[in-house]
């Protein structure tokens, strides 16, 4: 299986908020905007692996700064890590006001692991990821890290119910 880089799969998406999405005071609901980074974060996953993708963890989810009814909300995701059937996608949002002469602002960032299902839903393997730049692996070390975390914490509570 040919590796590919993480440019390969970025994936930038962007819609205005509108009320529908807000409570009374204007402030979006996190879960509207939880939804379009998810979606982001399918696109990243799907582009590296083009299979069948779910979601299985969402991590380190922080809300920087709330996002209001008009905002234009960016999601940018790339992947962080690619283990044999799961990939780490990093989804950062961002709020920019049109009316306003400010630039955007970073509201709200994740890590969240998608999965590679077959078409009989069973995990599948997917490509490695070619690292090009220093942060690139300073990130996926990161990323092998908290995936090692979360498998051994996995593995004690596993044998702790037993």
């Amino acid at each position: 299986m040919e590796g590919k880089t993480i440019a390969h799969s970025r994936a930038v998406m962007s819609q205005i908020v509108l009320p529908s999405q807000a409570n009374p005071a204007g402030n979006v609901h996190g879960g509207e905007i939880m939804k379009m980074m998810d979606n982001t974060a399918y696109v990243v996953a799907a582009r590296h692996a083009r299979t069948n993708i779910v979601t299985a963890r969402v991590d380190e989810l922080q809300f920087h700064t709330p996002i209001y009814v008009g905002a234009l909300v960016t999601c940018r995701g790339e992947l962080v890590y690619v283990g044999r059937t799961s990939m780490e996608v990093f989804v950062t949002v961002e709020a920019e006001y049109l009316q306003q002469e400010k630039p955007p602002e970073i509201a709200l960032t994740a890590y969240f692991t998608m999965v590679a299902l077959d078409d009989n839903g069973v995990p599948c393997p997917v490509p490695p990821l070619i690292l090009t730049t220093g942060e690139e692996e300073e990130r996926y070390n990161m990323g092998r890290q908290r995936y090692l975390r979360y498998k051994s914490s996995q593995r004690k509570q596993e044998n702790a119910e037993k």
